[in-house]
């Protein structure tokens, strides 16, 4: 559960995660956790949220055109790489209205 100011957040389906639904799994990963954190000063435990999170996440990345990034890399190297900085502040810009929408939207 994630607490923000002692409110208790929904996870990512909308539901408010319940401690009776724990697994056993989950259960035991805790109580692991927290037998270990005394030996090694810190305890992380990774809720089923967060598994299925990253599951499906998995194969999702960004496909990279190699030869752009080559390509790249040679003119860095040359002295030749030009930056174009109305891009950059344009797609900074567009980044950050796009934060704003989403962040208002949250509350």
């Amino acid at each position: 559960m994630i607490r923000v100011t002692g409110q208790p957040l929904s996870d990512v389906s909308g539901q408010k995660p319940q401690a009776s639904n724990a697994s056993k799994a989950e259960q035991n990963a805790v109580q692991t956790a927290k037998s270990s954190a005394t030996n090694a000063g810190v305890a992380v435990v990774i809720g089923s949220a967060a598994r299925s999170l990253s599951k499906d996440a998995v194969g999702q990345s960004p496909e990279v055109n190699n030869a752009k990034v080559e390509a790249v890399k040679a003119s860095i190297k040359d002295g030749t790489f030009v930056v174009n900085p109305e891009a950059i502040a344009d797609k900074l810009l567009s980044s950050a209205k796009e934060f704003m929408s989403n962040t208002t939207t949250l509350k």
